[in-house]
């Protein structure tokens, strides 16, 4: 298959197949479903006041999300933006004196009245439900870009207005699709990662071990074939395994264990990413593109991979290990988390 998505526009195929590559997951899910029935999901909405225009959608606490979603906040107007979030999830601080209440999610459309819509996409609970509100009103939805794309990425919405990282990022989510645009505003995450790039690239190749960042929890590939790549990279390499913290479950865990009966060292410490100092090596991970970001040396590496993995290599510049470490990414001229509060300010001028 080409360096396209595989389900370019179907969101419920996409879910069908999300599932059926965690089937561990869904086990549990059901299991937990079956001894206690859940009840409607809730969230908090923080607002202004009723002169709220603005509706932004933080559907997770992740670093990647935050970045996509939250760090625009601080260049949007308080007094015009109202925010839908996880229950319990901590504002910037222009947002402290928002009043905070926890409804069902279900009752989210009643309870705002948006002009315009931020969202990471529409695959999420929050995302599904902040879109059907935005398409019932006929709002511009603009779903600004969390992550690295795969083909196995989920689709956009309809009518969607994507802020994308690139030009080439931009075609690649919507090829095929004639009813969305695309705006390429660079990426947050990379640019904060950029901006704690030191003078030069660091020597720390010389110095400390290579960390391989683990992908266990992913489903693009089996997690067999995973688990055989990090093992035979950092035997080779005297690497360090750092799990991702996704990688909790209990096949995960009978993995790590695997690893530490086998001598490789693997890392349970909380160090946040971009303060690794060592260099680093994975089979896909953004990580790689921050740490690059950073000035630090970082590569992929994965035997015998399928078509669609070295595309994405090449897609995103991304060096195999043994050659050339991965340069850091192009740095746009504005900041993107300001540039997609302009852009999003702008639609409801």
């Amino acid at each position: 298959m080409g360096d396209v998505l595989n389900h370019p526009g179907d969101l419920v195929a996409w879910r069908r197949w999300h599932e059926w590559r965690h089937p561990v997951r869904q086990a549990a899910r059901a299991a937990r479903t079956r001894v206690r029935p859940p009840a409607g999901a809730r969230v908090d909405v923080l607002t202004p006041g009723p002169d709220a225009d603005v509706l932004v959608a933080v559907e997770a606490t992740h670093t990647s999300v935050d970045r996509a979603v939250v760090a625009p906040l601080t260049h949007l107007a308080p007094g015009r933006t109202a925010i839908v979030a996880p229950v319990g999830w901590q504002p910037p601080p222009e947002y402290v004196g928002h009043r905070r209440r926890s409804i069902p999610l279900a009752d989210l459309p009643s309870d705002v009245a948006p002009r315009v819509v931020l969202a990471a996409g529409h695959y999420t609970a929050i995302g599904e439900v902040v879109f059907a509100l935005a398409d019932d009103r006929a709002l511009p939805f603009f779903v600004s870009q969390h992550g690295a794309l795969t083909p196995f990425a989920p689709p956009l919405p309809r009518a969607a207005r994507l802020l994308a990282w690139s030009d080439v990022d931009g075609e690649f989510w919507t090829a095929g699709r004639d009813d969305v645009s695309v705006t390429t505003t660079g990426s947050q995450l990379l640019w904060a990662a950029g901006s704690l790039a030191t003078d030069g690239r660091a020597p720390s190749s010389t110095r400390v071990s290579l960390v391989y960042l683990g992908q266990g929890h992913a489903a693009e590939i089996a997690r067999a074939r995973l688990a055989h790549a990090a093992l035979t990279t950092c035997r080779q390499h005297g690497a360090i395994y750092r799990p991702h913290p996704s990688e909790r479950d209990v096949t995960s865990r009978a993995v790590l264990a695997a690893y530490a009966r086998a001598g490789i060292t693997v890392d349970t410490s909380s160090v946040p990413l971009v303060d690794l100092e060592s260099p680093i090596v994975s089979v896909f991970s953004t990580g790689v593109l921050e740490a690059a970001a950073r000035g630090r040396d970082a590569w992929v590496d994965f035997p015998r991979p399928p078509a669609w993995l070295g595309e994405f290599w090449e897609r995103y510049g991304m060096h195999r290990l043994g050659s050339t470490p991965t340069t850091a990414p192009d740095r746009p001229a504005v900041e993107p988390a300001r540039r997609i509060a302009e852009i999003v300010s702008g639609a409801v001028r």
